[in-house]
Formats: C-alpha cells, structure tokens, sequence
C-alpha cells in the first residue's frame, strides 16, 4: 500500500490502462476526502502531541471474485484512491499477485528509488563538514 500511495495519478492511470484483463468491480466505500491528526514526539521519545491535520482520501472496492481492495493516499485526488484499492485488490488475488507485482509495483519502486538516489545526490553536493578543536584544559 505504501508504494501505490505515493504513487502518482498518471502512473497508476497508465498501468491500470494497460492492465490485460481489467476485472468488474463495485465501489464499497467512497472515494471520500477527510482529515486525520498528526501526533508527534519531542526528541522521538516525549510525550505525544497534535502536530496538526492532514486531508486524506480513502477508498474500497471489490472485485467480482470476492477479493476487497482498500487505499488511503494524503490529499484529495480520488482516481487514485480508487486505482490504488483495485491493485490492492488485485494484488491479494493469489493468481494476479505475481503480475501485479512485476507490472505495477516494481516499477513504481525503482522510479521511487531513482528519486531518493537524485534526492541523495543533490544533498550530499551541498553537505559542508563542520569540526571543532578540542583544548585539553577543560
């Protein structure tokens, strides 16, 4: 779920087109827009806070063989809440979960690791190393 929720709309657009057998489905629930609470920690150990809110849009659906598709994805865009909770459903169909995983997922998580890698790049050129004398006569 995490690699089709930062997924882009046109990308999952793209592969839901050139998806072979594209199954019938029926929408359970939305796709709706709502706001979920952020919480967060001092230090990543403190006591927990409200950060703020978040809009997120989630979605469910089933296919015609039984199988329930669920996504949530942060903003208000739902074609791909949708998109994304029929690869979830296809993906836990045993017979489509190897497809999906080839077709759909691994390529959507090397384009994101090409991403992470320019990211990467971009910051360690800017990196600057500090260091500091120590004097023994603290």
């Amino acid at each position: 779920m995490a690699v089709l929720a930062q997924a882009s709309t046109e990308e999952l657009e793209t592969f839901w087109g050139q998806w072979p057998e594209q199954p019938e489905f029926e929408i359970l629930r939305g796709p709706e827009t709502g706001l979920v609470m952020l919480r967060g920690r001092m230090g990543g150990g403190g006591a927990s806070f409200n950060v703020g809110e978040a809009t997120v849009t989630r979605a469910t659906v089933r296919l015609a063989d039984g199988s329930v598709g669920h996504s949530y994805a942060l903003g208000r865009d739902k074609v791909k809440a949708r998109l994304a909770a029929l690869f979830d459903a296809l993906w836990l169909d045993e017979g489509r979960r190897d497809a999906v995983e080839r077709k759909v997922l691994d390529a959507l998580r090397s384009r994101m690791e090409q991403a992470d890698a320019k990211m990467r790049g971009e910051v360690a050129a800017t990196k600057v190393d500090f260091f500091t004398m120590v004097r023994g006569d603290n």
